[in-house]
């Protein structure tokens, strides 16, 4: 039996929340703790990013999918796993726990509910980072969630625990996230005027995704699971 929208929507809120606390509290604690060695407080961010999404991914994908993310939000939509009529709904919820987990990982270490980012993050390199985070990570999802439903969570983690590295943008690969780390002046922010950009590498990952994937597997099958 498929929960209550209303469960979904707390499900949804409550995930994105832990996931930017997870994002936000590592920073802070990692930039404190590596005494300016920016590589240290990055592992450390990644680490701790990919562990909590293992967590987060389990608990809270029974109930809502575990999205997270809009785009993930939007992928299923297109794939006919989740209604239209929902989608506005659940990117809501997203925000609002996007929010919520960045005011949080602040009042933890003694810092403003909100503050600006002055972390510069621009230039079509980066751009072109965010589309790539985005595509792979929405072909992990989908082709896992085909083919090994059990091993989603996982497969989704170890995605974003790599694209850390492996991409110039560090892989936000999520608008909610995107917005919310703009209000954040620590080492997981970015300054609000390359969120557009950052948005527009996102938006063009889940139309080359959604085309990948119709091509690979056709358009009936479902995307599931994601941060």
């Amino acid at each position: 039996m498929t929960p209550s929208i209303t469960r979904r929507l707390i499900a949804e809120f409550l995930g994105t929340a832990f996931l930017l606390i997870a994002v936000v509290g590592s920073g802070i604690m990692g930039e404190r703790l590596a005494n300016g060695n920016v590589a240290i407080a990055l592992l450390a961010n990644s680490v701790a990013t990919g562990a909590a999404l293992v967590c987060l991914i389990l608990s809270f994908g029974p109930i809502s999918g575990a999205h997270f993310n809009p785009v993930v939000t939007f992928a299923s939509a297109i794939q006919s796993a989740l209604p239209w009529k929902e989608v506005s709904s659940y990117i809501a919820a997203q925000l609002l726990g996007a929010f919520a987990g960045v005011a949080a990982a602040h009042k933890m270490f003694g810092l403003p509910t909100f503050f600006l980012s002055h972390h510069a993050r621009s230039g079509p390199a980066q751009i072109f980072g965010e589309a790539i985070a985005t595509t792979g990570l929405l072909l992990v999802i989908f082709l896992c969630s085909r083919s090994r439903a059990s091993a989603t969570p996982y497969a989704v983690a170890a995605f974003i625990t790599g694209a850390y590295w492996f991409t110039s943008s560090t892989s936000f690969a999520n608008p909610a996230v995107t917005l919310a780390r703009s209000v954040s002046d620590t080492f997981a922010g970015i300054r609000p005027a390359a969120v557009p950009g950052f948005l527009l590498g996102q938006a063009i990952g889940l139309s080359i995704a959604v085309l990948l994937c119709r091509s690979l597997v056709g358009s009936e099958q479902e995307i599931t699971n994601s941060p």
